[in-house]
C-alpha cells in the first residue's frame, strides 16, 4: 500500500487487538453497530454499557483516547443536525431557560437528538478503533475473506492508495489561493474555493482514467495480482 498510506488513522501497536484477524474485527464492528442502532433510544443505561465495552477495547488495544478524540471531528455535521432537531421538531414542547432567553424545545426532538448523538458517537468511535488497530491493507484482505465483491474491494483499495495524492493536490491548490490573497475560510471567497474543488474533481477524474488505461495496457482483466492488492 505504500509507506505513507493509513498513517492518519492507524496507531502502530502490538496489542492483542492489533494482532486479531481483520475479518473477525470487521464482523465484530458490524455486529456492534447493528446492535447499537437497534437499541431503543429510551434504554439509557444500555448505551452506557456499550460505551464501557468500547472503552475497554480501546484500553486493551493501548490506543490513547487523545489519539482517537481529535479524529471524531467527522461527527460534527451530525452533532449540528442533532442540535437543531429540538428546535424544528413538532409535538409537545418544554421551555428551557438559557441565560436571559427561554427556548421552546420539542420533547420528541430532544429524544431524537439524544439517539442520534449516542448512536452516532458509538459508531464513529468503534470505526476509529478498527482503523487505529488495523492496517488498511489488512482491512481489504479481511473484506476479501468475507466474500465482499472483488470490484468493491479494488475500488476501496484505490481510494486508500490515492487519498494522499488528492489531499496533496488540494493542499497545493489552497496554498496557491492564499498566495494570491484568497482566504478559503472567508464566505466572500467561497466561489473561488468552489472553482478550485471543481478543478480538483476534474483532475482526479482524469487521473483515474489514465490509471485505468495504464492498467488495461498491462493486461488488467478485472482482478488485481495479489502483490498489488
Amino acid at each position: 500500500m505504500g509507506a505513507g498510506h493509513g498513517h492518519r488513522l492507524h496507531f502502530h501497536g502490538h496489542s492483542v487487538v492489533h494482532r486479531a484477524p481483520a475479518h473477525l474485527k470487521i464482523l465484530l464492528l458490524l455486529g456492534f453497530v447493528l446492535t447499537v442502532v437497534a437499541t431503543p433510544r429510551e434504554w439509557y443505561p444500555v448505551f452506557g454499557a456499550y460505551l464501557a465495552v468500547l472503552l475497554g477495547v480501546v484500553l486493551l488495544a493501548q490506543v490513547p483516547l487523545g489519539y482517537l478524540l481529535p479524529r471524531m471531528v467527522v461527527e460534527v455535521p451530525f452533532l449540528v443536525f442533532a442540535a437543531l432537531m429540538p428546535l424544528v421538531a413538532e409535538g409537545p414542547r418544554v421551555v428551557v431557560p438559557v441565560g436571559g432567553w427561554e427556548l421552546s424545545l420539542s420533547e420528541s426532538g430532544l429524544l431524537g437528538a439524544w439517539g442520534l448523538v449516542a448512536k452516532g458517537t458509538l459508531g464513529v468511535l468503534a470505526s476509529l478503533t478498527l482503523a487505529a488497530t488495523t492496517e488498511p491493507a489488512d482491512v481489504l484482505r479481511g473484506l476479501q475473506r468475507l466474500r465482499m465483491p472483488d470490484l468493491l474491494v479494488q475500488i476501496m483499495g484505490f481510494m486508500i492508495r490515492y487519498l494522499d495524492v488528492v489531499t496533496s493536490d488540494l493542499g497545493r491548490m489552497v496554498t496557491a489561493m492564499r498566495s494570491r490573497g484568497v482566504d478559503p475560510r472567508s464566505p466572500r471567497h467561497w466561489p473561488a474555493l468552489a472553482r478550485t474543488l471543481g478543478a480538483l474533481f476534474v483532475r482526479s477524474y482524469e487521473r483515474g482514467e489514465r490509471v485505468h488505461l495504464a492498467m488495461l495496457s498491462r493486461g488488467y482483466d478485472g482482478k488485481l495480482p495479489e502483490a498489488v492488492q
